[in-house]
């Protein structure tokens, strides 16, 4: 297997997208929580993704495939121009044959504000979704990349374990990215909104929490526990091995209490140390054991798809919301409505309904 890795870029555009791409194997996403077919038409997976060709007659599978293929990437790129053309074709190609140069390169497209841009980028996205589709199936129809999520409070040892197991693994020859993620409040310094927009990135959510109680885990909220598929308890070594058994008890006893979001799967609490290793290899099997199993039973393949309905929905509520905010009349009027709101001159559906109103009175 080839070995990729990406360090920190909290985007969430690039996440999104980066998700489509065709680095295959095993791709992690680690979150910090620190203070910072076969028929006449196309494949069953093109049609899955929305995506029509032409129907041909007496046409082999194979070639009426390569014919959707080209058809439906064709589609895609109508209204470039030729320059244009040439330089979604270089990113593809590079990213495609895992080019870092080329994967940098994108990376800084898919992030950027300018509206050319950001519809070139899309471009390049389907481009990549549609090759990986392809390559999905070639595979049997199994995932090309498994992914796991991350998160924990401060001082769970997040990156002492991802630099340990992140070195593990690729010495078995497994390919690896790391991405990281801000934290949606750096004030509280807990775990909050982010750990639920990046269960919603990955096959499998890991928490990890230290060998503490209390108030040093408050932070933990009830709904992060229903999320995690497996708890790892940290620095269960020396003088730490005894508080991390009662942890690892107490969450094992919380968890039989919470309803399982899978059919197939129950949450498992497993005591790790990326100092002495004790635990690390254990916990690699257990996600093995959920991605087989998960992948088995169909939930993993329900739960991608799932996971892109949420991405569509959130991507167009995060456009309507900016072009409301960008449009002249709502922006002038936006800091006078806040001001009376927050003196309480106003109600805050009032000032809604008015600003509303300015928007759909725009003509």
């Amino acid at each position: 297997m080839n070995v990729s890795i990406l360090l920190q870029h909290p985007h969430r555009y690039f996440l999104r997208g980066l998700l489509r791409t065709p680095f295959r194997r095993y791709h992690f996403i680690f979150h910090s929580s620190t203070h910072l077919g076969s028929g006449i038409p196309c494949a069953r997976p093109l049609n899955s993704l929305g995506l029509h060709c032409t129907k041909w007659l007496l046409l082999s599978n194979d070639l009426k495939r390569k014919l959707c293929l080209q058809t439906t990437l064709k589609e895609h790129s109508e209204g470039l121009s030729d320059k244009e053309q040439r330089f979604v074709d270089k990113l593809y190609t590079g990213l495609i044959q895992g080019q870092r140069a080329c994967l940098a390169e994108a990376i800084t497209l898919i992030e950027s504000t300018h509206s050319r841009k950001k519809e070139l980028a899309q471009v390049l996205l389907q481009k990549v979704l549609v090759y990986h589709r392809e390559q999905e199936r070639l595979n049997k129809g199994k995932p090309l990349a498994f992914r796991v999520g991350l998160s924990g409070p401060p001082g769970a040892g997040k990156s002492t374990f991802i630099e340990y197991f992140g070195k593990m693994l690729t010495e078995r020859g497994h390919k690896l990215s790391v991405l990281a993620v801000d934290p949606s409040s750096c004030t509280s310094g807990g775990v909050g909104q982010s750990e639920f927009a990046v269960a919603d990135m990955v096959d499998m959510f890991v928490l990890l929490l230290p060998p503490a109680g209390g108030d040093e885990l408050q932070g933990i909220k009830r709904g992060i526990i229903e999320m995690a598929d497996l708890v790892a308890v940290t620095k269960s070594d020396g003088d730490l091995i005894v508080p991390a058994r009662r942890i690892q008890a107490e969450y094992v006893s919380a968890l039989k209490l919470l309803r399982g979001r899978s059919g197939v799967w129950r949450p498992k609490v497993i005591r790790i140390s990326a100092r002495s290793g004790e635990g690390i290899t254990e916990m690699w099997d257990k996600m093995k054991e959920f991605r087989d199993v998960m992948l088995a039973s169909g939930e993993l393949t329900a739960k991608r798809q799932r996971q892109q309905k949420v991405w569509m929905w959130n991507l167009i509520q995060e456009n309507v919301v900016e072009h409301f905010r960008t449009h002249p009349t709502v922006r002038e009027q936006i800091p006078l409505l806040e001001k009376r709101v927050l003196s309480g001159a106003l109600s805050p559906g009032r000032a809604a309904d008015l600003l509303l109103k300015a928007f759909k009175s725009r003509d």
